[in-house]
């Protein structure tokens, strides 16, 4: 039995549980988690972001790039991301054993997105059962979901957001709508899309916001036994026991990111889930350092804290002497056109006194103090830039026409391919960024991980099916 009778949903023309496996990249979710929790009847998730591929040995092919150009690096990345997703998703089929449901997850906002998921579906038709994007307005899902027939499942924050969509592209297209993901901008782990409409120090209750999105989708037609995704924050399907059944809220799936992180077939490194075991609340910070320029969710470790300082030793500047400017700065920068407040003068000096002896111009005309290795680092970074975001601030690429989005590169942000690929492959937890959702402290508090425990994908859907 299931808890409160939960009930297997239809998905691309057969019967699975109505709980989905969170799609994380890069590398965090892959054929093994993913097969793993569609054999166990629900739908797994391959992250189609940068996935990895492998030798004639079954070793991990590293993505070198050897290009000397960004946007050739860019179409060396395209290339990767094509055939590393393709191997990803045959071998997940093929561990499903026929079971559950294959979905595939890719970010809008990823370089090449469009070419890297046309390129998968074209190698893929008939193992792929529907395709998970966010992390922007992707407005040509739906066509592109129509020309291979297989199922879209637009990620959203707010009813709002599903409206645009379904306005300007999805309601031609409204049979392939597979399901709607609303992504809790406060709960949910890695990107998400909290508006600047919305207060991210004040978390607002998911139960209205999905109401709201139901109510949408009835007002343009979506009939309620396509299901809305709740993600974001869910541990233990009893909690959610009031949106089980609710003629209010239609069908309702249930997705889980965090937990999957830590069973047996999860392929991220051992140091990473031992890490996850200790997280207490208020370990994982909703930040904006991300190149995306999108709030993420992240584990507040040294590599975040890091960045947390080098914001906090930045200080407004202008050109020539205006208003409380009136001294010019004289350490850290070249030149003297740089005019900032006496008592900015003199915290830019304390912090050159402590090492913090380079200052580094952003686009909002600030300069920040890091140290000269901390410089080095983010000079090389975006020197190598590979073209990983359809728009970087970090290093001020563009995917497509002049590839430059014509800002200053901003030193207050960081290479989030380099990071994400380095800590899925065994890096330092601590000087990587480590995606985690805001629920990760219940590993800690959860009995069914004590003593170390880690269950294999199977016996976390049954436990899950349980209530718990």
């Amino acid at each position: 039995m299931s808890f409160k009778g939960l009930k297997p949903i239809s998905y691309g023309g057969r019967e699975v549980w109505p709980l989905v496996e969170g799609g994380k990249g890069v590398s965090a979710t892959n054929h093994m988690s993913s097969g793993a929790w569609a054999a166990a009847g629900g739908i797994g998730t391959v992250s189609a972001v940068n996935a990895d591929s492998y030798d004639p040995e079954g070793k991990i092919i590293p993505q070198v790039y050897q290009a000397l150009t960004r946007k050739e690096r860019h179409l060396e990345l395209i290339q990767y991301g094509i055939d590393g997703a393709v191997e990803q998703v045959k071998r997940a089929y093929d561990v499903s054993n026929g079971k559950g449901a294959i979905n595939i997850n890719i970010l809008w906002e990823m370089g090449g997105a469009q070419p890297i998921l046309e390129g998968i579906l074209e190698r893929t038709k008939g193992l792929i059962t529907g395709v998970t994007c966010g992390a922007g307005m992707p407005y040509k899902l739906a066509e592109i979901a129509q020309r291979f027939n297989v199922y879209y499942l637009p990620i959203v924050s707010s009813a709002r957001a599903f409206r645009a969509l379904w306005k300007r592209s999805y309601s031609k297209v409204a049979d392939l709508l597979g399901a709607v993901v609303y992504e809790d901008p406060w709960l949910a782990g890695g990107h998400n899309g909290l508006s600047n409409a919305e207060d991210p120090r004040k978390p607002e209750d998911p139960y209205p916001r999905v109401k709201a999105l139901r109510d949408t989708m009835r007002a343009e037609g979506v009939p309620d036994s396509v299901p809305i995704v709740m993600a974001g924050g869910v541990w233990f399907l009893r909690e959610w026991d009031n949106w089980i059944d609710n003629p209010e809220l239609g069908q309702i799936a249930f997705q889980f990111g965090t937990r999957p992180l830590l069973t047996e077939e999860s392929p991220i490194p051992m140091g990473w889930k031992d890490a996850l075991r200790d997280i207490e609340p208020g370990d994982v910070l909703l930040h904006k350092f991300s190149p995306t320029g999108f709030y993420s969710s992240a584990v507040r470790n040294p590599f975040l804290r890091s960045l947390e300082g080098r914001s906090e030793r930045q200080v407004p500047y202008s050109k020539v002497a205006a208003g409380e400017h009136t001294v010019q700065l004289d350490v850290g920068v070249r030149g003297k056109n740089f005019w900032v407040t006496p008592a900015d003068l003199n915290r830019a000096r304390a912090w050159f006194g402590a090492g913090f002896t380079e200052g580094l111009r952003t686009p909002d005309d600030t300069i920040i103090f890091v140290s000269p290795a901390e410089r080095a680092v983010i000079k090389q970074d975006q020197s190598d830039c590979m073209g990983c975001l359809s728009h970087c601030g970090f290093s001020s690429w563009k995917d497509h026409d002049d590839y430059t989005t014509g800002r200053l590169a901003d030193p207050r942000s960081f290479c989030i391919q380099k990071t994400l690929q380095d800590i899925a492959h065994g890096g330092p937890i601590d000087e990587n960024l480590m995606f985690a959702g805001h629920a990760a402290y219940r590993f800690k508090q959860d009995p069914f991980y004590s003593n170390n425990f880690t269950p294999t994908v199977k016996e976390l859907v049954d436990r899950i099916l349980t209530g718990d």
